[in-house]
């Protein structure tokens, strides 16, 4: 990333010297003499990074800093100062500036404090890709289906979304249930926080207490570090349970108690963890039989199923198969 730099400082040598210095390194460079020329220039022209004194005649550079960051947020604001006007850069940095500049100044440490931004805006702008990209690839209008059935499904998600409530999907195998799981995480309120997915008939039932909770060093045979179990790695976030069903009662009782409670215990842990996470959970199994049958809690099931969204079979929705049959052709 190749930089537009505005340099504004009314002492022109120093302007100069920067401007030369900048360009050497393959910035595009404006200049300003003071406050009201700078913001001429910002008004006509887009700046990745504003390099500004502080005391200068007229509009000085807390007065421009602030006005910058107020209308122009996407310029990224470095101030020069002196020793003694320590205490104004730091209101500066208050206002929201990235960093300051001390006089005299090495123009070594300058270019320095320029890359450090440039990497920082880069860095921001790479994460800002990568949630759109995750959104658009989950966004529930990405869904593949027309018919009547789905289109409920897509207005189900669309205000489930906006809920706090745990979501049960139900449906056959190879109907999308994650798919759906994800389209309701990332367009909730918990879209920034983890989204983690647990399938819970791949765990081993010696094993998926200290996967849920975690657990303390030496607490087992082969414990030989402190684990964090997958609610606390999803904590603010999103878990997903697929295959719910699959859940062993001894362990159901204590997925009850953390979605009740908001806590868990880790395996060999004293102290209980204060967890903040939205169930979704997903079968294909029949949980009402299950309960009859003794093999699934009913309060658990309760607590699961807030919300149900029920997930229609492809025989049910036949009218959808030329779509899906488009979609992966243009896939593979």
């Amino acid at each position: 990333m190749k930089a537009n730099i505005l340099v504004v400082d009314d002492e022109r040598s120093i302007r100069d010297s920067l401007e030369l210095v900048l360009k050497e390194e393959g910035y595009e460079v404006a200049t300003a003499s003071d406050g009201k020329q700078a913001m001429e220039l910002l008004q006509n022209r887009d700046f990745d990074i504003m390099i500004t004194d502080l005391k200068m005649p007229g509009i000085d550079g807390i007065q421009l800093t602030n006005h910058c960051l107020q209308t122009y947020p996407q310029t990224s604001v470095i101030i020069i100062t002196a020793y003694g006007s320590l205490e104004t850069a730091i209101e500066a940095l208050r206002l929201g500036a990235y960093d300051y500049i001390l006089k005299p100044f090495e123009f070594d440490d300058v270019l320095i404090k320029v890359q450090n931004l440039i990497k920082h805006k880069e860095l921001i702008l790479e994460n800002q890709a990568l949630r759109r990209e995750i959104h658009a690839r989950y966004d529930f209008s990405n869904i593949v289906g027309q018919s009547q059935q789905m289109k409920e499904v897509f207005k189900l998600i669309e205000k489930v979304a906006k809920t706090k409530g745990n979501v049960l999907i139900t449906g056959k195998s190879g109907t999308g249930k994650e798919l759906v799981a994800r389209a309701i995480h990332y367009n909730s309120d918990r879209a920034n926080k983890p989204f983690v997915a647990i399938n819970c008939g791949a765990i081993v039932g010696t094993l998926m207490e200290s996967e849920f909770f975690g657990h303390k060093k030496g607490s087992f045979t082969g414990a030989i570090r402190d684990k964090d179990g997958y609610f606390k790695i999803a904590n603010g976030g999103t878990l997903f349970l697929d295959e719910v069903g699959d859940i062993p009662l001894h362990l159901q009782v204590k997925l009850l108690r953390a979605i009740e409670e908001g806590v868990i215990l880790p395996v060999g842990g004293t102290t209980p963890i204060k967890i903040d996470v939205r169930i979704i959970s997903a079968t294909h199994q029949n949980l009402k039989k299950q309960i009859e049958n003794g093999n699934f809690r009913q309060d658990l099931y309760y607590r699961l199923k807030v919300i149900t969204i029920e997930l229609p079979a492809l025989r049910e929705r036949k009218e959808d198969i030329p779509l899906l049959i488009m979609h992966f052709i243009k896939k593979y």
